[in-house]
């Protein structure tokens, strides 16, 4: 008989979570505030470890842990787990993405409603015995403008109750769609628009490379004179410096901020200022949030240990168990090709279709389509995985739509993804899995090639004229970067050419420039396709 798994649960849950693992067969232990030092020497023994945001999973760790096979946070960011590492590892990274989502709203329009009316200097104030009621002159909320900086599940919750306080609402979010946006009752803007209308702004978006630092010194310059800052989703979204010199100089009239860039933050620079608001990370703490994150996360790790099914996976596609070993590199492929498109998108989505041919048509088309989206929008929403893909499709307003048919060309089994943007243009790829059970390209923008997704991969398009691959060869062999493979295909000879280069190493900026100089070359990107 095998022996029951086993799992640490690392941070504070909820009672409700050692109740859920016992009723299933689940051995869980509940040892909190385990030094660094504990939980390397610790973490050999469990097959799962259940935390929160305090417990640090990094890589070392997980090279410590030789039983692991799941981590579960309860709640959404991973910011604290080291998942190349887990995947790298074969462990499976677990979240909990909608379970704090009307929490987080709440907390933010309570900050807003906090910092519009100066309470927690008034309140320090009158404690004090103090009586300074000419001192704390707030402002009303209703009528004024409130930008949500990304409209997702928690800006899409935020606007509803904003509007419910008589505020217009104005949103930027690059994959929120006109159609959408009606129906959150919200007016989709660009960026530098929400800056200078909107009299309060909430960060309501992931952070990435792309978001890192979004509210900049620049992008402070152009707010509203005396707006005011609301951050509830992660710190490093502010540039806390930046943001610092405009409180001081009244540029901005207030920040009430709930994440910061270094936490814990017990010393911050925006700390003593009277016009902050600072709160210590408390946006899913309500007994509500907690109680549904812990139950949540405790089913989705049971059933994980205990039958192989996989549910609101970070590194693995939803799927299940049985299925797996049959689905897996076709998810692989789905998830490549969502991934290649994705990477060529540079304005929002309208619609999405994806055609499954052959063999393919009898596969998990749902779960294919799942892998497909959040490969298409991983580059943007850096959280999404294959369950959470559509529902952040469908707060976006894209339209997904599937077909099946049986075989209707050269290869037994294919998928083909095609993307369509606002601006009225279309990206679309196609692949199959070939017997080796590696994912292939064999199609992009109708024209015949065949290439795999190497780790990186230079796209380039020209006309196809004399010279163009002797140039291109030459420019990367200058730079030192060595070719591996090299892909052709086109539309009809003098037409457009499209280069599919499997380079050993990233190709730099100043190279790209150079790529996109040659004679005939309209567009040169890199693709990355991590292990």
């Amino acid at each position: 008989m095998s022996p029951r798994p086993k799992v640490l649960i690392a941070d504070a849950l909820s009672p409700a979570a050692l109740a859920v693992f016992a009723e299933r067969g689940v051995e869980a232990e509940l040892r909190t505030g385990l030094s660094k030092q504990a939980l390397l020497a610790a973490v050999g023994d469990y097959d799962g470890i259940a935390l929160r945001s305090a417990t640090k999973i990094s890589a070392d760790v997980i090279a410590r842990a030789s039983r692991l096979k799941v981590i579960g946070r309860a709640g959404i960011g991973v910011d604290n787990v080291d998942v190349p590492a887990a995947t790298a590892a074969g462990v499976v990274v677990m979240n909990t993405p909608f379970g704090n989502s009307v929490t987080t709203a709440e907390h933010a329009i309570a900050l807003m409603m906090a910092l519009a009316r100066q309470i927690p200097a008034a309140n320090e104030s009158t404690q004090g015995g103090k009586w300074e009621k000419n001192r704390f002159l707030g402002v009303e909320v209703a009528g004024k403008i409130l930008g949500l900086i990304g409209a997702g599940n928690i800006g899409a919750i935020v606007a509803d109750r904003a509007k419910g306080l008589k505020m217009r609402v104005i949103a930027f979010d690059p994959y929120l769609s006109v159609e959408r946006a009606e129906v959150l009752g919200v007016e989709k803007v660009s960026l530098d628009d929400l800056l200078a209308r909107a009299d309060f702004v909430t960060l309501h978006t992931p952070l990435t490379a792309e978001t890192r630092n979004i509210i900049s010194s620049d992008a402070i310059a152009r707010m509203k004179k005396g707006a005011r800052l609301i951050n509830c989703a992660r710190g490093g979204l502010v540039d806390e410096t930046a943001l610092k010199a405009a409180l001081d100089s009244g540029h901005i009239a207030g920040a009430a901020l709930d994440v910061f860039e270094v936490e814990p933050a017990k010393d911050n620079i925006l700390f003593g200022s009277e016009n902050v608001v600072a709160t210590p990370h408390l946006g899913a703490s309500t007994v509500e949030a907690q109680e549904k994150v812990a139950l949540q996360i405790a089913a989705q790790m049971s059933d994980f240990l205990l039958t192989g099914a996989v549910t609101n996976a970070l590194n693995m596609p939803s799927i299940a168990a049985e299925e797996a070993a049959r689905m897996r590199p076709w998810i692989a492929l789905a998830e490549r090709l969502g991934l290649f498109l994705g990477q060529l998108v540079d304005t929002a989505l309208r619609d999405v279709q994806i055609v499954f041919e052959g063999a393919a048509s009898a596969m998990n088309t749902a779960a294919l389509t799942q892998a497909a989206l959040a490969g298409l929008l991983k580059p943007v929403l850096s959280e999404v995985n294959m369950v959470s893909a559509r529902a952040a499709a469908q707060q976006r307003g894209i339209q997904v739509g599937e077909m099946t048919r049986g075989r209707a060309g050269i290869y037994d089994a294919y998928i083909k993804l095609s993307a369509a943007l606002v601006d009225g243009s279309t990206r679309r790829a196609a692949g199959t899995v070939f017997s080796d059970g590696r994912p292939r390209i064999i199609q992009i923008r109708d024209i015949n090639m065949e290439a795999e997704f190497a780790p990186h991969l230079l796209y380039v398009i020209n006309e196809d004229k004399p010279g163009m691959i002797g140039r291109l060869g030459t420019l990367l062999g200058e730079a030192q970067i060595n070719i591996a493979n090299f892909n052709l295909g086109r539309a009809a000879p003098g037409g457009d050419a499209i280069a599919l280069v499997q380079v050993d190493s990233a190709v730099p900026h100043e190279v790209l420039a150079r790529i996109r100089a040659l004679p005939s070359v309209k567009q040169a990107t890199l693709l990355e396709f991590p292990t």
